[in-house]
């Protein structure tokens, strides 16, 4: 069972996947947005290659709990993959991931250009580790 994690951004989606068995996340890699067909041939893609059964998929909530224009763009992105995958597709509440992952990588000491190109990553693989932990 694998399981493909989404950091879905206006100029990028960051990308993760969970072990085979489910426990843990790895980000695999962050794809640059080019239009919305070669975003989604790219997942397909990825999907096909880690035989993947779920995604997960984040979403981007004010800290109040409601959902901004961000949420909207995420929900709309996510409907378009669905009617081209057949994959279920699932939302997880992504409230300070990418907070949480530019913390991570401070505390690693990477430089500025290092943590720009791998942001999405880590917030999508805090995503879905966030997810696995829950089941």
């Amino acid at each position: 069972m694998r399981i493909l994690g989404l950091d879905i951004g206006d100029r990028t989606i960051g990308v993760a996947v969970s072990d085979p068995l489910g426990y843990t996340a790895q980000g695999i890699t962050t794809i640059r947005r080019k239009n919305e067909e070669k975003d989604i041939e790219e997942l397909i893609k990825l999907c096909k290659q880690y035989n993947v059964e779920t995604i997960i998929s984040g979403l981007p909530k004010n800290m109040n709990g409601t959902m901004g224009p961000q949420s909207e763009k995420v929900l709309q992105f996510c409907e378009i993959l669905k009617e081209k995958i057949d994959i279920p597709i699932k939302m997880w509440d992504e409230r300070l991931t990418t907070v949480a992952a530019h913390k991570a990588m401070l505390e690693a000491d990477l430089s500025r250009s290092k943590r720009k190109k791998i942001v999405d990553k880590i917030a999508a693989t805090y995503i879905l580790q966030g997810y696995l932990d829950s089941l």
